[in-house]
């Protein structure tokens, strides 16, 4: 049976209009007594896509997260499941199944009543309910294992079951509250490229919370970047990364350099010593006084080949395996330069070394000055 045939629609959803996002929240703020853990939030999350909520604990990225699900009722606001107004409906008929990070299997079932206890709740017995576990165990590559208990399986394959279990009805939408935390760090990585072919393959919305910005990118189509219950930025990852609107996810999303001047011309911004820095050309939009230029340590070269240039002395010096990491003193600051070590027996750069810097123009973004990094 073809993977788009395991995961079929209810009648409600086939007779939406194409188009209507499968979840959308409508300024919604939550409160814990004197506490603003979501704050007037609007959001619409499309069919079949992977979404993630990302920010540091406490931005109210899980507390959005438990709303959906039911878990919390908002203080104010409205919450939609395609066409249908969910507010104050309890988590068991809210068409949507939550994969949590501790897995919470039954211990004392098997793998395959695990994934059947769902299917069994909504009175599917026989033939039909067997085939439909074992479809769902071989889409989560665990075929054979459904007489296992669950201490007999791997962190990672505890977490496919669960994924299993969540499916295994067609919910409208899979949501994730941090579930690859428990994993170490090969399997987390291994977990986020399987997580992210299962929701290609079954085509059911995912919405995904965490705090590691490496996994939203990795896994999710659109993040949502959330700061004090507010979203930040909304995009794709390489949108978020490249053209961060705030020095927060400019921070949150990997180092930043920033190197403050004013305006100097459509696509120049002049720093304090007079030097002129080319930005692309959209960079400003129109800005004008004081802007901070943003500059991602990958995309600074130590050499003069590019553009924009600045002169330094190397600091410090660290290998991290793929790359190394300099911090270079310039007389704008420290700023952080990553170098690939993709050229065998190349001389890294020491302690003392002086430095001409150098990138292009396009590797720009402005922000305001006014802000400080995450």
């Amino acid at each position: 049976m073809a993977v788009e045939e395991r995961i079929e629609q209810s009648p409600e959803r086939a007779a939406e209009p194409s188009g209507t996002p499968d979840v959308r929240l409508e300024r919604v703020t939550k409160r814990f007594d004197d506490v603003v853990a979501v704050d007037d939030l609007s959001l619409e999350i499309e069919r079949g896509s992977f979404f993630a909520l990302l920010g540091p604990s406490g931005c109210g990225k899980t507390t959005t997260l438990r709303m959906i699900g039911g878990f919390e009722e908002p203080s104010a606001g409205v919450i939609y499941l395609g066409d249908h107004e969910v507010s104050g409906t309890p988590p068991y008929k809210r068409d949507v199944n939550t994969v949590f990070q501790s897995y919470a299997l039954f211990p004392h079932l098997s793998i395959f009543e695990n994934v059947a206890f769902g299917l069994r709740r909504k009175g599917t017995r026989g033939g039909n309910l067997k085939g439909k576990v074992e479809e769902m165990l071989d889409l989560v590559q665990l075929s054979g294992y459904g007489r296992r208990k669950p201490r007999q399986l791997s962190g990672g394959q505890q977490q496919r079951v669960a994924l299993a279990r969540a499916l295994v009805n067609s919910p409208r939408v899979l949501l994730l509250d941090e579930p690859l935390g428990a994993l170490d760090l090969k399997l987390r990585k291994e977990m986020q490229l399987f997580i992210k072919r299962l929701q290609h393959d079954v085509g059911i919305t995912f919405i995904h919370v965490t705090h590691d910005q490496e996994e939203a990118m990795t896994m999710a189509d659109r993040i949502a970047v959330m700061n004090r219950g507010k979203i930040e930025q909304l995009g794709g990852p390489d949108d978020l990364y490249e053209r961060p609107q705030t020095a927060f996810v400019a921070g949150f999303l990997g180092i930043s350099n920033l190197l403050t001047g004013e305006v100097s011309g459509r696509d120049t911004v002049r720093l304090g010593d007079g030097t002129t820095i080319r930005v692309r050309a959209d960079a400003l939009d129109g800005r004008s006084g004081r802007v901070a230029v943003g500059i991602r340590p990958e995309k600074i070269r130590p050499d003069d080949q590019d553009p924009n240039a600045l002169q330094g002395v190397v600091r410090e010096r660290a290998y991290i395996g793929v790359s190394t990491q300099y911090i270079v003193e310039t007389r704008y600051g420290n700023v952080t330069v990553v170098v690939l070590n993709d050229r065998p027996g190349s001389i890294p750069h020491s302690p003392g070394d002086h430095l001409t810097l150098s990138w292009d123009p396009e590797a720009t973004f402005i922000l305001d000055p006014m802000e400080e990094p995450a």
